[in-house]
């Protein structure tokens, strides 16, 4: 099958598009172009991102940390548009995983998917872990380590249930999710602009002192996991390509809508919260190590405070459901290809529900014993953000360098999203951010502690590759799956034979 015929058709059928791909999809195509936004603006979740990170960025930057959001929202917006080209022409359960398969290959695609199937279960675990506190917050109990374990696990469980019960009620738990949580962030945010400013814009370019002692940039850098953290979600839309209508299109127009609205929305309840926290020196100093809490219930009472939490507490819920929706996906589409140990659970479908209950199933257990094995590290929220957003950047840029690579090879993207001259260079800048954000993240910047907390992002990054080259060399089972890979790039006609590497070209 070649890319440019059936695949790549911009008025190819859904069902018959798959099937050029070699596929006939059990999922049933119930989200419309608003419930995969949904989906992507949930699983991006702005309030999840600023209400986990916000203390940590302000403690660690001051309030210039904001700007961060702002390069992270390009640098991702690139990566999104190199996305649409590939989902618009691969619109396959699964995202980055069938993506760098028809891109690249086998093994590679294995790896890819490997490193984002572990990076979003750590993220999960990361999502739930931020919400305990607030919901000790919500109900007036001490947000002990075993506490906001429990309160996890419960989310976590919550979140396992809806997803099992199909794409339509994932479709409406979304839209809900992204409703209240819109309404949530303008509304929380317009109200202390209007009440409980302290501050004019320019503490917005203020250190207040923070990183002292080193060069601001190096502080700056580690804050800016706040919007690192924020800028994934996007991809989301796409893992559930066979569950959308019309997915060619809708599905990148999605994915920038993520990026536009969730963007927008991080960075006011940013600035909001920023302008709104009285004392930013306490909070450097960590004298108020919970500005969020307070900013709210001065602002709102206690009472107010708990309608806030709980609106928050709902955003945090349906990131997770989101989240495990991708998650789930992925898991699906190994076993789908026969290219993990357990394919033959994880592809099994449930014809009632239309999902495939056993990848969903993974997708809420392994989170579980991340958030249970937490209780052994005392500043556990940020090392598990920090390795998630490691293995979402490393798998993200693992599928744009596979599509560079196709590009430089010959691959022209025929699906009905294009970016035509534009692609190479976006594809070149796309790759550029990632690198640079990987670069940033894994960074060492704590010499005074032990070496393996210093490295422990670039650490956590190396055991996960490694394992999984290890799992490839111990059972290759990517060596027996015989559904179709590596067509992104046009085949050399069969009367000229392909020329070998070092061989001259005659010309």
């Amino acid at each position: 099958m070649s890319p440019t015929t059936g695949a790549g058709h911009p008025e190819a059928d859904p069902s018959v598009q798959l099937a050029s791909l070699g596929y006939t999809s059990e999922f049933k195509r119930d989200m419309g172009p608003w419930a995969n936004f949904s989906l992507g603006f949930t699983y991006l979740s702005p309030v999840v991102a600023i209400y986990t990170m916000f203390a940590f960025g302000l403690a660690t930057a001051g309030p210039p940390m904001i700007w961060s959001l702002v390069i992270a929202g390009v640098g991702q917006l690139l990566v999104a548009l190199v996305f649409s080209e590939i989902v618009a022409q691969f619109p396959v359960a699964g995202g980055v995983y069938p993506w760098a398969r028809r891109l690249w290959g086998r093994r590679y695609a294995w790896l890819t998917g490997w490193v984002y199937m572990v990076a979003l279960f750590v993220t999960i675990a990361g999502v739930v872990s931020g919400a305990g506190p607030y919901i000790a917050s919500l109900f007036g109990f001490e947000a002990s380590v075993n506490t906001v374990i429990l309160c996890s696990l419960g989310i976590l469980a919550v979140a396992t249930v809806i997803n099992h019960l199909g794409t339509k009620v994932l479709a409406q738990a979304a839209v809900i999710g992204f409703a209240a949580e819109l309404v949530g962030a303008l509304v929380v945010g317009g109200w202390l602009l209007a009440t409980e400013r302290h501050h004019d814009l320019g503490i917005l370019f203020d250190d207040f002192g923070a990183g002292s002692g080193t060069n601001y940039l190096w502080a700056f850098a580690a804050a800016a996991l706040i919007g690192v953290y924020n800028y994934y979600g996007f991809e989301a839309c796409g893992d559930v390509a066979e569950e959308v209508r019309d997915p060619g299109r809708m599905i990148p127009k999605a994915m920038r809508r993520t990026i536009y609205v969730g963007g927008a929305a991080a960075t006011f309840v940013a600035v909001a919260l920023a302008l709104s926290v009285a004392d930013v020196p306490a909070v450097i100093s960590g004298e108020n190590p919970d500005p969020v809490s307070g900013v709210l219930d001065e602002a709102f009472g206690t009472a107010g405070a708990k309608g806030v939490l709980a609106i928050v507490l709902l955003s945090f819920l349906s990131c997770t459901i989101s989240l495990q929706a991708a998650a789930g996906r992925l898991a699906y589409s190994y076993g789908r290809d026969d290219m993990i140990v357990g394919s033959s659970l994880l592809r099994r479908f449930s014809q009632r529900r239309h999902v495939p209950p056993y990848a969903v199933l993974l997708a809420g257990l392994v989170p579980a014993a991340v958030v249970l094995g937490s209780k052994f590290s005392e500043d556990a929220l940020t090392k598990i953000v920090s390795f998630a957003s490691l293995g979402i950047y490393l798998g993200f840029q693992m599928v744009v360098f596979a599509a560079l690579r196709a590009r430089l090879k010959g691959w022209q993207p025929a699906g009905a999203y294009r970016l035509g001259k534009w692609g190479l260079p976006v594809n070149i800048a796309a790759l550029v951010y990632g690198v640079t954000g990987i670069v940033t993240m894994a960074w060492p910047r704590t010499p005074e502690a032990p070496w393996y907390d210093n490295y422990i992002v670039l650490l956590s990054g190396v055991v996960v590759v490694a394992l999984g080259l290890l799992y490839m060399a111990v059972h290759p089972a990517y060596g027996r799956s015989d559904a179709p890979y590596d067509d992104a790039i046009p085949a050399p006609p069969p009367d000229v034979p392909e020329r070998r590497a070092g061989e001259p070209s005659g010309v």
